[in-house]
């Protein structure tokens, strides 16, 4: 493998983090709706029908945030960076995680709000919402950007890999901080685990970011032409990265040199 397969492969499997995340934020509700019930819903002396209705609206309230993170994402992207946008990405899932797991931690100890938390926790789950609707568009764009055409298809399969490996691993991560107490644990305590263990490959994905460059195309739309060639040079041999250098900028450019479709810029 060269040093250019390397870097790109790196790079490729930071951004697809951000689909990790996407699929274990999504699928770790699943391990908590019971509890969810029990803490938040039961005490509010609900109808059936309402009592349902409440629960379900708990359990899908990250989906409002998706529909919000998915539309913004592509301006985000533009104004501010491939790299920037997966960076706010990054620190929404994480305020996320620790909210959900703890919605009263500017307030009190948890617990200390009892059913009445369930108005910020919903609020914690649409702003991870928010953070997975940018993440799933931006991953997969920022792969696309750094890859080579001969890769660029099997690169961005990646996320797509990634998207199920987050469902995957939440369900074992949730099965076994299920397993570490009784009903009464998970009902009370163990379900603000299961929020809190996103915590970890939320802060991961948040640091190695850090470590990734922008987007050459980007890089391109902002007249950052030395920037665009050395890290088009760090993915490519260079005839290849003079290659790419051309292939982006007839594309991104238009006959006067000027960006083009860049949103007040």
């Amino acid at each position: 493998m060269s040093k250019q397969q390397s870097v790109l492969y790196r790079l490729a499997l930071v951004a697809s983090l951000g689909g990790m995340l996407f699929g274990y934020d999504t699928a770790v509700i699943s391990g908590t709706v019971s509890s969810l019930q029990y803490y938040f819903i039961d005490p509010m002396g609900l109808d059936t029908n309402a009592a349902s209705a409440w629960l379900g609206f708990v359990v899908s309230s990250a989906l409002i945030g998706c529909i919000v993170g998915g539309a913004m994402a592509g301006y985000f992207s533009t104004r501010f960076g491939r790299k920037v946008s997966l960076l706010i990405a990054s620190i929404l899932l994480l305020l996320s995680a620790i909210g959900s797991a703890w919605p009263e931690f500017l307030w009190g100890m948890p617990g200390s709000m009892g059913a009445d938390g369930v108005y910020l926790f919903i609020a914690y789950r649409i702003l991870g919402g928010i953070g997975v609707g940018m993440a799933s568009m931006l991953s997969p764009m920022y792969i696309a950007e750094i890859a080579p055409a001969n890769v660029r298809g099997s690169l961005v399969s990646w996320n797509q890999f990634a998207i199920i490996f987050g469902m995957l691993v939440v369900y074992f991560v949730n099965w076994g901080i299920a397993m570490g107490g009784d009903t009464a644990w998970l009902n009370t305590v163990g379900w603000r685990w299961m929020f809190a263990s996103e915590i970890i490959p939320a802060l991961v994905f948040l640091l190695l970011l850090f470590t990734i460059p922008e987007s050459p195309r980007y890089l391109m739309l902002m007249r950052r032409y030395d920037e665009a060639k050395r890290v088009l040079g760090l993915l490519n041999k260079e005839a290849e990265a003079k290659a790419s250098y051309d292939e982006i900028q007839k594309s991104v450019l238009d006959l006067e040199g000027k960006p083009v479709l860049f949103f007040g810029v």
